[in-house]
């Protein structure tokens, strides 16, 4: 097969799977859509037992999804897409399947002005903010996500909603990426890889005795609250354990991109790789590949780059490393390559990949089983 391409092994993806239910020792895991990004394979993880319902990014997506009949979607970032809340709330079926996240009574009051007419109830799900806060505040670790920190507060939310005509307060989420997104075994940095595991032992313990809290501020105002969902790929054993969280969330734990290979708590098998091909051998010890500059998100740096992955004992040029449209690697392993030739490379994270290529081979062993589209081979651009 031509490259550029991208592939997934099934092997690797099912064993990741099985791994990440495992560690979530019977609570139900919510895959995280962001890190897939291919219906094919949410489909598949979704038919496995020990796997219920998706986390989504955008409310287009979230429509898109529940319209291809996934029926439990819960929408983890905030939207201002008027046009997709007057679809929501005029459509009886995708009231009932998407639940939207929402942690500021302005959201509702956009969600209000864009309904349209349209009069089915929304359901709603409020965010804890799980950072770790030291010396008073003037310390803060974690992702600036909810401005609800305290049970109080999310507590003055749940009483905002439930008073609230067109809504029904479902859920709660808190996602503690300091913990679930931050490997704490770091090569050759051993004292700070210590200092990571103990500011993420410490962030454990302070959340999870302020998200039982909120749990219980919030059921006094809706006792009936349907789930309470917490964690991600990093941080799925430890979340499950908490009494107050009903189920966890996860994605790139099946795909297994290089930001995750460096965790004392779990390990999986790679299962995404692209390849690209050679197309010039500038010189001794360096072949030149075409494209292969695709950046993940994030604070930019090293980690966030594409790593040459087999044959193994490339590196890039330093002072050109991955470029748009062709990338020169060096290393001995680089005259063992002939023109027209692969070099495969593991992104740094799992599903942007899904935003380079139309499509996903799926291999079995030595051989392709089929080929399926990502959203983009869908025609689908949501962020």
């Amino acid at each position: 097969m031509d490259a550029p391409l991208a592939v997934v092994d099934l092997a690797a993806f099912d064993a990741n799977a099985a791994d990440l239910v495992r560690r979530a020792g019977g609570k139900p895991v919510r895959v995280a859509s962001k890190s897939v990004r291919c219906r094919a394979l949410l489909e598949r993880v979704l038919a496995r037992d020990g796997f219920a319902g998706v986390m989504s990014f955008t409310l287009a997506e979230s429509l898109w999804l529940a319209r291809s009949g996934i029926t439990d979607v819960l929408l983890a970032y905030p939207s201002a897409d008027r046009a997709g809340y007057a679809e929501l709330a005029s459509d009886p079926e995708l009231a009932a399947a998407v639940t939207v996240v929402v942690d500021d009574p302005a959201q509702l009051d956009l969600i209000d002005a864009a309904r349209g007419g349209g009069r089915e109830e929304i359901r709603v799900c409020l965010e804890l903010d799980t950072s770790l806060r030291l010396l008073g505040g003037r310390v803060r670790i974690g992702a600036r996500r909810s401005p609800l920190h305290s049970p109080g507060r999310l507590a003055a939310l749940a009483r905002v909603v439930t008073r609230r005509p067109g809504f029904r307060l479902v859920g709660l989420m808190a996602y503690e990426g300091h913990v679930a997104g931050v490997g704490d075994a770091l090569p050759g940095r051993p004292l700070r890889s210590r200092a990571v595991r103990l500011m993420q032992a410490a962030a454990r313990r302070e959340l999870a005795g302020r998200r039982a809290a909120a749990v219980r501020a919030v059921r006094e105002v809706v006792p009936e609250l349907e789930f309470v969902n917490g964690g991600g790929t990093g941080s799925v054993q430890h979340t499950a354990a908490e009494d107050a969280v009903t189920e966890v969330a996860a994605g790139s734990g099946l795909l297994m991109p290089r930001l995750f290979d460096h965790y004392t708590s779990f390990g999986g098998r790679p299962a995404a790789l692209f390849a690209q091909p050679v197309v010039r051998r500038p010189g001794v010890g360096v072949v030149t590949v075409l494209g292969g500059g695709y950046p993940a998100s994030g604070p930019a740096g090293q980690d966030r780059l594409p790593v040459p992955y087999l044959p193994a004992g490339l590196r890039y040029d330093p002072r050109e490393g991955p470029g748009e449209v062709q990338t020169p690697l060096l290393g001995p392993a680089a005259d063992d390559l002939l023109i027209g030739d692969k070099v495969w490379f593991r992104h740094a994270k799992a599903g942007e990949l899904c935003e380079r290529f139309d499509a996903l081979h799926l291999v079995e062993g030595d051989r392709v089983v089929a080929t399926v589209p990502t959203y983009r081979g869908e025609g689908r651009a949501f962020l």
